[in-house]
């Protein structure tokens, strides 16, 4: 039987709880995902969905046996394993060896989110961390890319006809560029979830639609690439619906762990993806620069947070104590 002290003892904060836990989120992120790989399996052939499938059960385990050794709670359930396993297949090209999409996927789970103190505490997207551990380290494999529809074996073809994305083309000047409607179909070269425009924005329609997601941070950052390109006389939307920019607004850049949570933070972090992102393309001499720009963008989201919290109604000021 409840006592009166009982009634008045509370637990920590939050007290008020959604119906949405981890596992629901995630779920509907996977279902979000779902048309990417469908597009890139289409474009690419059966070895997209099989490399997706070998880096989501990679990912898996080796967020179980770290758990497991380390005789902590078991949480592979929640599905966020998972999704990075997901997430880091599609910002992968279809050739890469399997060995390799293993490894990205031990340096995001194990380094990148484990040794940080699991989901909730890794300080950057673990996904994309992955990714740029193995274009550092095996840069040829990452940047190797496929004509679409082209045939490869399970374990890659060494003879493939290599494809150059429509970024890469249109950093080298040339011309030929694949169309507007190339690009919402998919048929270009490019990574395994990028490649179809329109399979992104099915799939980010379910995110906003299920209220995953909130628009500022995907909406802020394209625009904020658009107008810069238009302002360097670039075409605005071609900079939108090639390369990885839909991808990583949308999937990427709105990770809740690694985003700002003010609002006045998202449109910061936003505007600072898309100026990293509008620079790299233009003048680094890589032709994309989504990954890199959420990474850097991710490392700032303490230092954005802890500048653009609201004051408590009645706090005071440093100053003013002082007095």
């Amino acid at each position: 039987m409840s006592t009166f002290t009982d009634k008045l003892t509370v637990s920590h904060a939050p007290h008020i709880k959604g119906k949405d836990d981890t596992r629901t989120i995630m779920f509907d992120v996977i279902i979000a995902l779902l048309p990417l790989l469908i597009a890139g399996t289409i474009v690419m052939g059966y070895r997209a969905a099989i490399l997706s499938a070998v880096c989501v059960a990679a990912s898996v385990f080796f967020e179980w046996a770290w758990e497991k050794i380390l005789k902590k709670p078991i949480t592979i359930c929640d599905l966020s394993a998972a999704v990075t396993g997901l997430i880091l297949a599609l910002n992968l090209p279809v050739t890469l060896p399997f060995w390799m999409a293993i490894a990205g996927c031990f340096f995001a789970i194990i380094i990148v989110k484990q040794f940080f103190g699991g989901l909730g505490h890794n300080f950057m997207n673990p996904a994309l961390a992955g990714r740029a551990f193995l274009l550092t380290s095996w840069a040829l494999e990452m940047t190797t890319w496929i004509k679409p529809f082209e045939k490869i074996s399970l374990f890659g073809n060494s003879d493939v006809i290599s494809s150059a994305t429509p970024l890469a083309i249109l950093k080298e000047g040339g011309a030929n560029l694949p169309s507007y409607l190339d690009l919402f179909l998919g048929n270009i070269g490019g990574c395994i979830g990028e490649v179809s425009a329109i399979a992104i924005l099915i799939g980010a329609a379910y995110l906003l639609f299920r209220r995953v997601i909130d628009y500022k941070v995907p909406v802020v950052y394209i625009f904020t690439v658009f107008v810069l390109s238009y302002l360097v006389g670039r075409d605005g939307i071609y900079q939108i619906l090639s390369g990885g920019l839909l991808f990583g607004a949308f999937f990427m850049a709105t990770d809740y762990v690694t985003t700002p949570y003010t609002k006045l933070g998202k449109v910061i972090f936003a505007v600072g993806c898309g100026l990293l992102t509008f620079v790299i393309r233009t003048w680094g001499g890589y032709p994309e620069g989504v990954s890199y720009s959420i990474l850097l963008m991710n490392v700032l989201t303490p230092l954005i947070d802890k500048y653009t919290v609201p004051k408590t109604f009645g706090e005071k000021g440093e100053k003013e104590y002082a007095k």
